[in-house]
């Protein structure tokens, strides 16, 4: 998504010279590590409960292996920035986490949340309730239930309420559909829409195969045969799909008089 913003790692307003920065869910750790390399000063920490990210990086990078939804062993008004995204279906209590966050993080830094709605839909029509954008968004989510996982936090500014209720303030959201594939007129969402469609293509399979076969006892047929609907309605672009893109950010206050 960083070519979608113009490769801007970020939209809060953190200024240029942040200091302690906290990447959750970092995955691959490639934000962190592109923070880093950007903004040498600063110490950024990336966290998963994967070791999957590379040893070689920046000297001002580092990776942590947890899991961020038990209680945090960082200090309390310790970081500038805590920047998440991708993490739907992941967590339990949003909430409960973003005031993990709230905690930790320094009187007037800021929280980044970036996450995209699972539901794939056309931008031009109404899809009824057996397409494969829903049949397979609609699986998901139900095991992600099953699991105690919340998947649609982005819908009707979950994310900003749950911040809310953390204590964040100067809440901006932002909203954007994001194409799937290559048929947008604008050059930058042709690319965007070509990165997409390739990044949904190879990981059909790797959403599915688990939540699908070992929470809702699907058997392997089953996965592929859907696996191979929802990639021909992915590459049918006279539905023109999307997906919608939500990133919202907050600050916390500097003073309790501030919050109220």
């Amino acid at each position: 998504m960083t070519l979608f913003l113009g490769d801007r790692l970020f939209l809060s307003p953190i200024g240029d010279n942040p200091q302690r920065v906290l990447d959750l869910g970092t995955g691959t750790g490639i934000w962190a590590i592109d923070f880093a390399d950007e903004f040498p000063s600063a110490e950024v920490f990336g966290v998963d409960v994967s070791p999957i990210q590379p040893k070689w990086v920046p000297t001002n990078c580092k990776f942590q292996i947890d899991d961020i939804e038990q209680p945090w062993t960082w200090p309390d008004n310790h970081f500038h920035f805590i920047h998440i995204r991708n993490l739907e279906g992941c967590v339990s209590n949003w909430t409960d986490l973003y005031k993990q966050a709230f905690e930790c993080m320094a009187p007037g830094g800021y929280i980044e949340v970036k996450e995209h709605d699972i539901e794939l839909r056309s931008q031009i029509q109404e899809l009824d309730d057996e397409h494969a954008f829903k049949s397979f968004s609609g699986n998901l989510l139900e095991a992600c239930g099953r699991l105690g996982k919340v998947g649609l936090q982005c819908r009707d500014h979950g994310i900003a309420k749950s911040l809310k209720a953390a204590g964040f303030v100067d809440i901006v959201e932002r909203k954007w559909p994001i194409p799937v594939g290559a048929w947008a007129n604008d050059l930058v969402l042709k690319q965007v829409g070509s990165g997409a469609l390739e990044f949904l293509d190879k990981s059909v399979e790797g959403f599915g195969i688990f939540l699908l076969k070992e929470v809702m006892g699907w058997e392997m047929a089953e996965i592929l045969v859907l696996s191979s609907e929802f990639r021909k309605a992915l590459k049918n672009f006279r539905t023109q799909p999307v997906f919608d893109l939500h990133i919202v950010y907050a600050r916390k206050p500097e003073t309790r008089i501030e919050t109220a």
